[in-house]
């Protein structure tokens, strides 16, 4: 009998210890839980912000968009026509003498001569 009470007491501590772990147990458990539901909330903060942030971007570059094809389908400024009609006039001046250049039936059309003709008259121009 002292042997069965004995192994009474015995299953009896088991038992409470068994519970003891199970109570840490759970309790880690909900620690844990608990601290997953707090970054998963800090996550979706964050990615609502960042949602947020990215729209704002959108927005902003929709009406950088807007803005540069109303700016590009406005009328050239005078000056820039004539400028440009300028510059196409040379152009056409110049294209026979580049012409035969280009085909390799010609020397190079600006001859180097000129070019330090051109510098010698400025240092002349620069000297008096």
């Amino acid at each position: 009998m002292a042997s069965l009470f004995a192994q009474e007491v015995r299953l009896s501590k088991r038992h409470e210890e068994i519970v003891s772990q199970r109570l840490t147990l759970l309790q880690q458990m909900a620690n844990k839980f608990e601290e997953q539901n707090k970054v998963k909330a800090s996550q979706i903060q964050a990615a609502k912000a960042a949602y947020k942030r990215n729209l704002s971007l959108l927005n902003d570059i929709e009406a950088a968009e807007k803005s540069l094809q109303t700016r590009s389908q406005s009328l050239p400024q005078p000056e820039m026509v004539s400028l440009e009609t300028h510059y196409w006039e040379s152009v056409e001046e110049y294209i026979p003498n580049w012409d035969q250049f280009l085909l390799g039936k010609a020397r190079y059309p600006v001859g180097v001569e000129e070019l330090n003709g051109a510098e010698n008259s400025t240092q002349k121009a620069e000297q008096q």
